[in-house]
């Protein structure tokens, strides 16, 4: 049957193929009595063998396309799947109690994992916990006869349909066969919507009901510029869709002719497009798209990606290739922003009621806990600055106590390595991003001290409006154009240009079509987006007077009370 949902456009493009449910299967199961322990045990056997199948397949394509180190995790998987102590309780359980391979299979590994957990003052054990669990629920999925769903395995075209996608999830997503994903929650400032962007996938997010009415196989047709999904479209409107898809298709090669174009406004005026990147590989991105600089380089996929914290020579490398690929043009690299919706399995955070306003990015570093891994990163830029314009940015700055320490440790460790005989760089700019109000409001104050600002909008929104941009219940209160916002931008862009430092932005307002026109007007002098906006905001820049924007500007501040009255007035000056 054909039905119709509406999303939020995520990320631009148009896709139909079959649907792929990235979805957990219901794993329950009865406790219940065998007679025959024989077959029970060849159950166990064969969800065994094809367990250790699959892990030796996940594990190959893991080493191929994330390196060996990263493929070592599965290597423990394999050790427990083929642990002889374990899997003889498992099969002495099935005979003893005269149970079913389900219940056996759980009460053993569960007294296992019990176990390694109890030993909280011992990472490796809690490790081990972690993959006897993993390795379980494989096991019983296969006991089953249930798939478990794995993005990293798929190798046919498909839309990837998930109740929401973590950052992980999206990583292993092959964009030759995923051509969309669409979730139930999220929004346009979501990590698996920022980086669908960045992979050139299309997507649409928060449409609240995808996972309830659709069936793995079925057909979809997605259109992430507008947010519109068809399940099971009908031939007339699937043709619709490719249609839509080879007109988008003509207006990016368009955009592409301004590949190697300078940015500037129809009066001459140059700003700086920059791109955001996660790894060393987006810069192929980066490069395609023409953007000018690297204005948000994410180092916590660096220590996410890996199985215990990146060391200091693995970080060094990676800032290193990225420093070079853009030869001499400008990288602004994020000190580990972790916490919040990013977790690292091996640092072992408090649980919080509230991580988004928890202890998260700069206030780890800066804590007993996170100090060993902020010099080491610091040492790492600190070396890789040899090779390239650096600029290092500390994230979720509250005071200025807090730059003021971080900036401390970063002189300790610059002398250290200097003293020590290494080569580093003496242009390295060290700012900090504006995404907490107080810091926003004190910008004049920071000014004096940081080389520069970059602004993110995506937590400076909801921090501002006290709404979780992840929420759907209070999404509405996402107002990038809100006057409060922009007063609060207003004032970090006059407060740099009065201590002569430059401020850009690099949260996703910084692409949003609507937004750049008043950005411009405000003078903002960098903008730092997913690569694939460049081309699309550069044509867009080429339209706009500055002058004019800047009237703009000057009246959505003063004489607009809110939202809707800001994007009416934005429409009047463009259109």
């Amino acid at each position: 049957m054909v039905e119709m949902l509406k999303g939020i456009a995520a990320s631009d493009g148009v896709a139909v193929a079959k649907a792929y449910l990235l979805v957990q299967p219901d794993l329950s199961f009865s406790k219940v009595s065998v007679e025959d322990t024989a077959a029970e045990e060849a159950r166990l056997d064969d969800a065994l063998a094809k367990s250790t199948a699959e892990l030796q397949q996940i594990r190959d394509k893991a080493a191929q396309t994330l390196g060996e180190a990263e493929a070592q995790v599965f290597d423990a998987h394999l050790m427990v799947l083929s642990d002889p102590e374990m899997i003889g309780q498992i099969k002495q359980n099935v005979t003893d109690n005269k149970v079913n391979a389900e219940a056996a299979l759980k009460e053993v590994t569960d007294m296992y994992i019990g176990m390694f957990e109890a030993m909280d003052d011992n990472a490796y054990m809690q490790e081990r916990a972690a993959d006897i669990k993993d390795v379980a629920k494989r096991i019983l999925a296969h006991l089953l006869n249930v798939t478990l769903p794995n993005p990293s395995m798929i190798n046919e075209e498909v839309v990837v349909v998930a109740h929401d996608l973590t950052p992980s999830d999206t990583a292993q997503l092959d964009r030759n066969f995923v051509k969309a994903f669409v979730t139930d929650i999220g929004g346009r400032t979501s990590h698996s919507a920022i980086m669908a962007r960045s992979l050139e996938i299309p997507a649409i997010v928060g449409t609240m009901e995808i996972t309830a009415k659709v069936k793995a196989g079925d057909i979809l047709a997605v259109n992430g510029i507008i947010g519109d999904v068809i399940v099971n479209p009908t031939d007339d409107q699937a043709a619709e869709f490719v249609e839509a898809g080879k007109a988008y298709a003509e207006q990016k090669a368009e955009w592409e002719k301004l590949k190697d174009a300078e940015t500037v406004t129809a009066d001459g005026k140059h700003f700086e497009l920059a791109a955001n990147i996660g790894t060393p590989k987006d810069l192929e991105g980066v490069h395609n798209n023409g953007a000018e600089a690297v204005g948000l380089y994410r180092t916590e996929f660096l220590y996410m990606d890996s199985p215990d914290f990146p060391t200091e020579e693995d970080q060094y490398k990676a800032y290193k290739a990225v420093l070079e690929g853009m030869a001499g043009k400008p990288v602004v690299v994020r000190t580990m922003d972790i916490g919040g919706d990013k977790e690292l399995p091996y640092l072992k955070l408090p649980h919080e009621m509230n991580p988004f306003l928890g202890y998260r990015a700069l206030r780890i570093s800066l804590s007993e806990l996170g100090d060993d891994m902020f010099r080491t990163q610091l040492r790492a830029l600190l070396r890789a600055s040899a090779h390239g314009n650096l600029r290092i940015m500390f994230p979720m700055v509250a005071t200025l106590k807090e730059f003021r320490t971080a900036k401390k440790m970063y002189e300790e460790e610059r002398q250290k390595l200097i003293d020590e005989g290494v080569e580093i760089s003496n242009e390295i700019q060290v700012g900090i991003m504006i995404e907490i109000p107080a810091a926003a409001v004190l910008a004049d104050k920071f000014a004096k001290e940081v080389d520069f600002f970059s602004i993110g909008t995506n937590d400076l929104i909801q921090y501002t409006m006290a709404a979780d941009r992840m929420n759907e219940r209070v999404s509405y209160l996402y107002q990038p154009y809100n006057p409060s916002i922009l007063r609060l931008i207003k004032n970090v862009i006059d407060s740099a240009h009065a201590e002569g430092k430059w401020a850009g932005m690099c949260g996703e307002m910084a692409g949003d079509q609507t937004a750049v026109p008043l950005l411009v007007g405000m003078g903002l002098d960098e903008f730092s987006m997913s690569a694939t906006s460049v081309l699309k905001t550069r044509s867009l820049m080429k339209r706009l007077s500055t002058t004019d924007m800047q009237e703009l500007a000057k009246r959505a501040l003063e004489d607009c009370d809110t939202m809707e009255e800001v994007v009416e007035l934005i429409e009047q000056y463009v259109n």
